[in-house]
């Protein structure tokens, strides 16, 4: 199994905190380091100032929102990034949900499996520069349809490094996650039990490759007090069931529910958006919140490991101090 790590707070200004954080991973011989995107950082700049001061550990975004960027403007961020970094960049993409895109993006929310399988494919175009890229689809079209009638098939003007850059798909829906096993490098779950996953996406995972990559973030705290590192986890976890997403439609929730806490997930979200937070976080079974991470003693850790090592997971993505990174290098590599 390999290791990655993902990427939190930035800390202070500058830069620094996330470069020692880089170059530490690197130095114990992780394999990756992920930067998120949602309503605050890009995905692409920190990873940039890691890749100018890092030299082998590769770059993964987790996730690049589809909606924040045209196919052809994330093909030109994706190509620039893996030349000047000499090929060490991992794309993860996703749809989001509508209350971002909408709310953040103002875009709309269309057919996401449709509008991705259709993005991934101009994107190849792109980046492989076989021929000007032209493409008429439900949701793209290149040239555009209207306008002033003036658009032309045009052909990506740097020459990539790679043919292909891989492309890893966040998702969470079964369907979701089979179209990425069909079409991508690899998958980025969130919030993934590792005892449960193949209940809930054995069919889901059925067509991908022999290399498929499975990269999983887990919140590792080491600390003698179990509770106290559970709650750590439990305001991260309450949040995404309660916060994230309307009543009607919350993708997390939902995958929470799939994998067998329906009953604790509605009452999360209903604390939740009923406005008492506080409630709404303490709700969050800690059963769910145990599954979901690594805490405690290093003893109760290393024990709690052996479900992710039988589990399909190929990569662990790790979220936590020095201390933890260590340890898992230590275990694992």
């Amino acid at each position: 199994m390999k290791l990655a790590l993902g990427v939190g707070p930035f800390g202070p200004p500058g830069g620094e905190t996330i470069i020692k954080q880089a170059q530490a991973a690197e130095a114990l011989g992780y394999d990756s380091i992920w930067t998120a995107e949602i309503y605050g950082s890009d995905c692409f700049t920190p990873l940039a100032w890691i890749g100018a001061h890092t030299e082998k550990i590769k770059l993964g975004t987790s996730i690049m929102q589809l909606s924040a960027r045209t196919p052809a403007s994330a093909a030109m961020h994706a190509v620039t990034l893996d030349y000047l970094s000499n090929g060490r960049l991992q794309l993860g993409i996703g749809v989001s949900g509508p209350q971002v895109v909408e709310g953040w993006y103002g875009q709309p929310y269309p057919k996401p499996l449709a509008r991705t399988r259709e993005w991934i494919e101009i994107f190849r175009k792109i980046v492989r520069r076989d021929e000007p890229v032209a493409f008429d689809g439900d949701h793209y079209q290149l040239p555009l349809d209207g306008g002033m009638g003036l658009g032309k098939p045009l052909k990506l003007i740097l020459h990539p490094i790679r043919e292909e850059i891989p492309l890893y798909l966040g998702a969470e829906g079964p369907k979701n996650v089979a179209l990425g096993a069909e079409l991508c490098d690899g998958w980025i779950p969130m919030l993934l039990s590792p005892y449960r996953m193949m209940d809930v996406y054995k069919d889901s995972l059925a067509r991908r490759a022999p290399n498929f990559d499975i990269v999983a973030g887990v919140q590792v705290i080491i600390d003698d007090d179990v509770d106290r590192a559970l709650n750590e986890v439990r305001q991260g976890v309450g949040f995404y069931i309660g916060g994230m997403g309307a009543k009607s439609f919350n993708v997390h929730k939902d995958h929470i529910a799939r994998q067998g806490f329906a009953d604790a997930a509605d009452q999360v979200q209903e604390l939740f958006l009923s406005g008492q937070r506080d409630q709404a976080i303490a709700a969050v079974p800690d059963e769910l919140v145990d599954e979901l991470s690594l805490c405690g003693p290093k003893e109760r850790i290393r024990e709690r490991l052996a479900a992710w090592k039988e589990s399909p997971v190929t990569t662990l993505s790790v979220r936590g101090n020095a201390e933890a990174l260590q340890f898992m290098a230590e275990e694992l590599l």
